[in-house]
């Protein structure tokens, strides 16, 4: 299973991007660890995780604490190492949300739905929500028709003001 891996880190107002390694480690904390060894004094810390064009993980730590995980969806945890590795500690299924909060009322558009109806997504899709990224809309993204993890990821950092650093690091 192939896997992109870049991990993010906000100290000052400024992001900086790194590729990231998920080799030798055993549990979701030792990718916390490692994350946190990335800037120790990082304000925060965000590692994304995409696989075979089909799933994606998102990780959050503030000031090296306070981790939070959100996957786009459960059943990576079921098929991949790296997705038991990432997803197997996460019990908590995204909690539903309302219509009216998901989508602008617009009822002459018709609205995708919230996720796919094979996806189920998994942990804290509100990790982003004062970064820009709100959970509505990051389980939109997830649930678009033809967007891919890459693209998931590229929407996402450019809301956040890190667009170009990963850009540059895929680049790379």
């Amino acid at each position: 299973m192939s896997y992109f891996a870049a991990a993010l880190v906000r100290d000052a107002g400024t992001w900086a991007a790194s590729e990231f390694s998920l080799t030798g480690l055993a549990d979701v904390e030792d990718v916390a660890e490692r994350l946190r060894d990335v800037d120790p004094d990082a304000d925060t810390a965000l590692l994304f995780v995409e696989s075979d064009d089909s799933y994606l993980v998102i990780i959050r730590l503030d000031d090296g604490e306070d981790l939070r995980v959100f996957g786009s969806d459960a059943a990576f945890a079921d098929e991949s190492r790296i997705g038991a590795l990432l997803l197997g500690e996460i019990e908590e299924p995204v909690l539903d949300i309302d219509e009216e909060t998901a989508a602008p009322a617009d009822d002459d558009a018709e609205q995708p739905p919230l996720t796919p109806p094979d996806a189920d997504p998994v942990g804290d899709a509100d990790l982003l929500s004062d970064l820009g990224v709100p959970s509505p809309r990051l389980l939109a993204l997830c649930a678009q028709e033809g967007m891919l993890p890459a693209d998931i990821t590229a929407e996402v950092c450019q809301a956040i003001g890190a667009g170009d650093e990963v850009e540059e690091l895929r680049e790379a």
